[in-house]
């Protein structure tokens, strides 16, 4: 079994303890007084996928879709005309550019089971959405380009999962074109990320040469068909890999290839321990590629048959159990606007417990006030249909008009609240102001909707007028400025801030207080009413830690309100 190495990514290493030793609870809890869960709840599937761009883990997601029965055609990035507009892909930006920069829900059945996918931002300036998404689900799908193996983003992101011990699949994609050696893929997943591979399935050619694959797990012959690319692959039961019928559909030096290359597989790799799976320390790997629909079938198995069951939540001051009779659920993401046609704000809330039917009233924690849940919704991307009932597992969506943030817990009365959803420092800080002057307090509350969702950091300096905004990356500003056109008709731009890092000051209320009145040029306040200190050099960072030992100036705010 590997060692797991600790957190080496900085903006992640402040919730890490806390985030890990929680979840260590719940699982050991979750162990000793394990019992059956309702079927209905069993037989959900809770995960997201994650990627370094464009290694094809929209495409994966359309196929998901296609073999749940959710849509007729996949669409494909890179197509002609609507054919490209890819399901999971809503907003103007992601239409237009062929990228995900947004998280977003889909519910469907497979097999007997309930899916609830989330595809996740694959661009990395919106590493903080997927960060968020991943305390929502029970797995991950983590998409490798056969050519390119782990990349930066991916490693990141399975930091996150490593964090909270989900479990993970790994879906080596593109194996139709040009691709490293399989053995070379399996061991750098294993020493870049420290974890045990074990393959499910073995690719028979690679490029050119790619026809299907070998299932390791159900000893079949699975076949591509290039020709049609939403086709199911063509799958041939057999005994072993000795059997006659592979010499039927199998060039006899690619035959030869796989049986000495599945035999060393044997030896040197481990077998597929569920419950190694199930714990983090390692991930079953398919071989395929999404865009001709090949392994995508075998993936979904994998999910329904090996894939966890909904799973406890971390919360105070208990953690919450999915086969608990009271409903509870957290709002890991709020999303305005997301079809022009309805111009609302929808709450993506995560069903912790209980059986939810609409029209319920449940207590909303932070404010202690009841609300009336009448129109909860089902996703599919942008689509949505109204949701009579849902279970522990699901992912609903609902429609509010600022009510519901991001950390906002909803129960049937009892004061628990989730923890462990993150808030990070902005990496970079500009000055936003509208094109038309007279359009400030339009401005105003269009960067509130967006603080809201989580897709940016809004400040307001105490000193100066105006507002500055902080985001993980460049590409956030264009689609915050591009958003607020869309959907406010208000021109913006974003201008160089004197300030280059923000930190949240905690500490006793006194301490706080004279702190802030004697820097009063340097704080603002985030959307939340909370003390920021502005500042252009981690040397004053340093200096105020050093000069006010009560104070914690931190990069991190959890998300629990």
């Amino acid at each position: 079994m590997p060692i797991k190495p600790s957190c080496v990514n900085p903006r992640l290493s402040v919730i890490a303890r806390a985030t890990r030793a929680g979840y260590m609870r719940l699982m050991l809890d979750r162990a000793s007084n394990s019992s059956p869960l309702p079927p209905e709840i069993a037989r959900r599937r809770t995960f997201a996928i994650i990627s370094h761009p464009d290694a094809g883990k929209t495409t994966l997601t359309e196929k998901f879709l296609l073999y749940g029965g959710a849509i007729q055609m996949a669409g494909q990035v890179r197509a002609k005309g609507e054919a490209r507009r890819t399901r999971s892909d809503f907003m103007q930006m992601e239409k237009d550019r062929g990228i995900s920069v947004s998280a977003s829900a889909m519910s469907f059945d497979f097999d007997g089971h309930r899916f609830n996918l989330v595809d996740t931002p694959g661009h990395s300036d919106f590493s903080e959405d997927t960060y968020r998404t991943l305390t929502a689900v029970d797995a991950a799908i983590m998409v490798i380009d056969g050519a390119k193996g782990v990349e930066s983003q991916t490693q990141k992101l399975f930091e996150v999962c490593r964090m909270r011990d989900l479990p993970i699949l790994t879906f080596c994609n593109k194996m139709d074109r040009e691709s490293r050696e399989t053995f070379e893929i399996i061991d750098e997943i294993q020493e870049n990320l420290a974890i045990d591979v074990t393959p499910a399935s073995w690719p028979i050619g690679v490029g050119r040469d790619f026809i299907g694959s070998y299932d390791i797990l159900n000893d079949r012959l699975e076949l591509m068909e290039r020709g049609d690319r939403n086709k199911r692959a063509e799958s041939i039961k057999i005994k072993g890999l000795d059997d006659p019928k592979l010499a039927e559909h199998v060039p006899a030096h690619l035959l030869e290839q796989l049986r000495e290359e599945v035999e060393m597989a044997r030896e040197l790799l481990p077998t597929f321990d569920r419950q190694a799976f199930l714990d983090g320390t390692m991930t079953p790997i398919w071989f395929g590629s999404a865009i001709n629909s090949f392994g995508v079938k075998d993936l979904m198995d994998g999910i329904a048959k090996f894939g966890p069951e909904p799973q406890p939540q971390s919360a105070s001051p208990r953690h919450v159990s999915p086969d608990e009779t009271t409903v509870a659920g957290f709002v890991f993401k709020v999303q305005a606007n997301m079809d022009p046609k309805h111009r609302d704000r929808v709450a993506f809330v995560r069903l912790a417990s209980g059986h939810f039917k609409r029209g319920m009233k449940l207590t909303h924690v932070r404010s202690k006030k009841p609300m009336a849940i009448s129109n909860p919704v089902l996703f599919l991307a942008s689509d949505r249909e109204l949701a009579e009932e849902a279970w522990a597992g699901d992912i609903i969506g609902i429609p509010n008009h600022g009510q519901l943030r991001i950390g906002d817990t909803l129960t049937e009365g009892e004061a628990i609240k989730v923890t462990g959803i993150p808030s990070f420092a902005p990496e970079l800080l500009q000055n936003v102001r509208a094109g038309d002057p007279m359009k400030a307090k339009h401005l105003e509350k269009a960067l509130m909707q967006f603080a809201e969702e989580g897709a940016a950091k809004v400040f307001k300096p105490m000193l100066a007028s105006g507002f500055i905004v902080g985001v993980v990356g460049q590409l956030q500003f264009e689609v915050l400025a591009s958003r607020i056109e869309l959907e406010y008709g208000l021109p913006v731009r974003f201008e160089p801030s004197q300030f280059t890092s923000a930190r949240w000051v905690t500490g006793p209320k006194d301490k706080v207080d004279a702190f802030v009145n004697a820097n009063k040029g340097h704080m603002a306040a985030d959307n939340d009413g909370d003390m920021v200190y502005l500042t252009r050099l981690q040397w004053d960072i340093d200096r105020i830690e050093r000069d006010y030992p009560d104070l914690k100036l931190s990069a991190t705010k959890e998300m629990m309100v």
